[in-house]
């Protein structure tokens, strides 16, 4: 059983999640409610979660002193957040917003606890990997690709958008307000997909709806009735490459004219809610395609080099190396008293001049092997793109794990998972 940290101080919402995990007999977790700013430090220091309930709503609880003290130092920023709020106090997109920088990966109004809470949570462990792999070289991991397949259930829509943007954003891919923009637009072009594709609810039986007071959940939920309907999914999928990435949407509906819908968005305004997924996935990506029957959906977006991981504040004041392309990092067989945090850059690994693998800012560290054994350099790395360095020394970071503490356990997890890496790797070989 693992241990789930919920930061929460209200007793009925906690009654609430207790309730919802009762109901789910089969999915067993150690619940631990944290309220004290100390104790919820702690723990996100060194319990290393990988998923933290946090009620923004609370009142008891300066939740943006918390946010902020863990923004201030990114290392300790590796988990998944599930955000709950009460719909009456807070709104959903705000609260987004104003959390862009963190991992959140759905936001549940106080309502959908019981319903949601324990999907949204299993969702995330079934593909926590796929989500947090800055955590693995590129060298093991290549390009990445995956799928979901979903029902027709609008209320999870925005943990899949939040999962489709936080990969390129934990993967240093994109820009906190990228990552914003595009989890807002998967999440409009998922939900056109089962609403308007699955579901066939055209925008004035929609509109209708919402004037007579009927959600959209409610309309959706009248249409699966139709056991034709309800055994329609959606397919999301996507797939990482070098230089970009693209992310498909696909349906089981009948799908519209797209010609004629584009030449009708180009009369509407921008605020107008008709068409409005489509048009932040157009100003968003590099290409936005339709498939002829206009049931699918195709977007890329090219990837930002030019983004810099942020500097842990144990490292501030440390040496910062600037690198050309080109420049020889380190060298095959020189001695190993020092290592790199990478903080932007590209990099080639070469063995015997043979070019064996590649590093970048999601690789975290540069020559930490050879460092943390006390061997010579095993390969020789060379600058393949402008780039920043931090450069560590032996002493120095023997007294930032002393300052600092947590960094020590939390690269003992990053070093135990390379490891477990390469000996599925090994194991598959055989």
């Amino acid at each position: 059983m693992s241990t789930l940290g919920v930061i929460n101080s209200d007793a009925q919402i906690n009654k609430k999640i207790e309730s919802a995990f009762a109901q789910n007999p089969d999915y067993n977790k150690d619940l631990l409610f944290l309220s004290q700013e100390d104790e919820i430090l702690e723990f996100i220091k060194y319990a290393l979660p990988e998923i933290v309930i946090i009620n923004f709503s609370d009142t008891l609880i300066n939740v943006n002193k918390i946010i902020n003290q863990i923004k201030d130092d990114k290392w300790i920023l590796n988990f998944g957040i599930i955000g709950i709020f009460n719909p009456e106090a807070d709104k959903e997109g705000e609260l987004l917003k104003n959390n862009k920088a963190i991992n959140v990966l759905s936001m549940l109004d106080h309502n959908s606890i019981d319903s949601h809470l324990v999907k949204s949570i299993e969702i995330i462990e079934n593909n926590y990997q796929i989500i947090f792999q800055r955590e693995f070289s590129r060298t093991f991991l290549g390009d990445a690709l995956g799928n979901f397949i979903l029902d027709n259930d609008i209320r999870v829509v925005p943990l899949y958008a939040g999962i489709g943007a936080t990969i390129l954003s934990q993967r240093g891919l994109i820009d906190p307000d990228k990552k914003m923009h595009l989890q807002l637009a998967l999440m409009e072009l998922i939900m056109n997909a089962i609403e308007h594709g699955n579901c066939g609810i055209s925008y004035d039986e929609k509109t209708k709806s919402m004037e007579s007071g009927i959600t959209s959940s409610d309309l959706i939920a009248e249409k699966n009735k139709d056991p034709v309907i309800s055994a329609k999914r959606v397919l999301f999928r996507w797939e990482i490459k070098p230089e970009n990435s693209s992310f498909l949407i696909c349906d089981q509906g009948s799908g519209f004219n797209v010609k004629s819908f584009t030449e009708k968005l180009k009369n509407q305004s921008d605020y107008s809610l008709h068409g409005r997924g489509i048009k932040m996935a157009a100003k968003l990506c590099h290409k936005l395609r339709y498939n002829a029957k206009g049931n699918a959906v195709m977007l890329v977006i090219n990837h930002d080099t030019s983004i810099e991981n942020d500097v842990p504040v144990g490292f501030t004041r440390e040496q910062i190396l600037i690198v050309k392309k080109g420049d020889v990092i380190l060298q095959e067989g020189d001695p190993s008293d020092f290592l790199y945090y990478i903080s932007s850059g590209t990099y080639e690994v070469l063995h015997n001049d043979i070019c064996v693998g590649s590093l970048s800012a999601q690789d975290i560290f540069m020559g930490e092997m050879s460092f943390l054994l006390n061997k010579r350099r095993s390969a020789t790395i060379k600058a393949t793109s402008a780039g920043k360095l931090i450069l560590l020394t032996q002493k120095t970071f023997i007294n930032i794990i002393r300052e600092y503490p947590h960094y020590g356990v939390f690269l003992s997890k990053l070093l135990a998972k390379r490891l477990t890496r390469t000996n599925m790797q090994v194991a598959t070989m055989h």
